[in-house]
């Protein structure tokens, strides 16, 4: 027992940061697809915990799966890269919940030419000073690849994310619309102006670009949430609706999403709605103080 108790002090020792990644309950896993619906393997997921700023990375197996178990729960940024494919980045709330949630999301093919190894290594020591907070460096090294590689548009995508993070969002914005004027349905870019607009206190320009935006092709839940929030706080509770409840039937067991699903349905008037939707939220939540709020707006629905 001793030699063991040793051989443990050891380990953490060694491998401190790994003990801090994983010391929690919570589970989540995922699967990575190109635009055809087609698995993506050794897609690369870095996986960054804000609470402990400390992380990890896996791959995709051949069936695009990759699974991240017995994590921190708080907030995590997860960021996706793979070769001749544009990145993804998310963020994802976890719950110290065992019950592990699932994560589809989609890669797109990189349009223009793809990047060499040497400024794919640039892009990667970019994207790793973003999420060290460095948006300044970060977008230095953006801005250098572009200079070389002007055609791979989606870039911008990166550069508006590092003024987003500086709260430069009329810079931020102009590099999102080098992506829409190139491609007008990218749902990330569009999201972005939206979300930079909302963050500058124009709702109703936040508003226009938020419908713009194919609800179906949004797989992140805490997206979808946000955007229904924002619509929510609009007075625009039907608008919500649409956002709200695809966040649910992307990730079922979110209680936060059936709440407010039901708070918008009531504030339309749909008290029936409202009543199916708050019983489903008990259904994934139902010792929490919101619980016992919820059993007091059924009470006063029903009666």
């Amino acid at each position: 027992m001793k030699k063991l108790k040793r051989l443990l002090i050891l380990f953490l020792f060694l491998f401190p940061s790994l003990y801090s990644q994983y010391e929690g309950k919570a589970r989540m896993q995922g699967i990575v697809r190109d635009e055809n619906g087609n698995p993506l393997a050794d897609v690369k997921v870095t996986l960054l915990s804000l609470k402990a700023y400390s992380g990890f990375e896996t791959k995709t197996d051949k069936k695009g799966v990759w699974k991240a178990m017995w994590i921190r729960g708080g907030k995590w940024n997860i960021d996706f890269e793979k070769a001749g494919y544009e990145p993804k980045k998310i963020s994802v709330t976890l719950k110290e919940d065992p019950k592990p949630i699932t994560i589809e999301t989609t890669l797109k093919k990189l349009k223009g030419p793809a990047l060499k190894k040497d400024l794919l290594k640039d892009f990667e020591k970019g994207n790793r000073l973003f999420n060290e907070k460095k948006f300044a460096e970060a977008l230095k090294i953006y801005e250098s690849i572009l200079e070389k590689f002007p055609d791979t548009f989606v870039i911008y995508l990166n550069v508006g994310n590092c003024y987003f993070e500086m709260q430069e969002y009329e810079k931020a914005i102009q590099a999102y619309l080098e992506v829409v004027e190139k491609e007008p349905q990218h749902t990330d870019a569009i999201i972005s102006i939206g979300n930079s607009y909302s963050n500058m206190k124009q709702t109703e320009k936040a508003l226009e670009w938020y419908k713009k935006i194919e609800i179906a092709k949004i797989n992140d839940p805490v997206v979808l949430y946000n955007i229904g929030i924002f619509y929510f706080n609009s007075g625009d509770a039907k608008g919500a609706i649409g956002f709200l409840k695809r966040s649910t039937r992307v990730k079922e067991n979110f209680p936060d999403g059936w709440y407010q699903l039901g708070m918008a349905y009531m504030s339309a008037g749909d008290n029936n709605a409202a009543i199916t939707t708050f019983e489903t939220y008990l259904k994934h939540d139902s010792q929490s103080e919101t619980a016992k709020q919820v059993r007091e707006i059924l009470q006063a629905l029903k009666e």
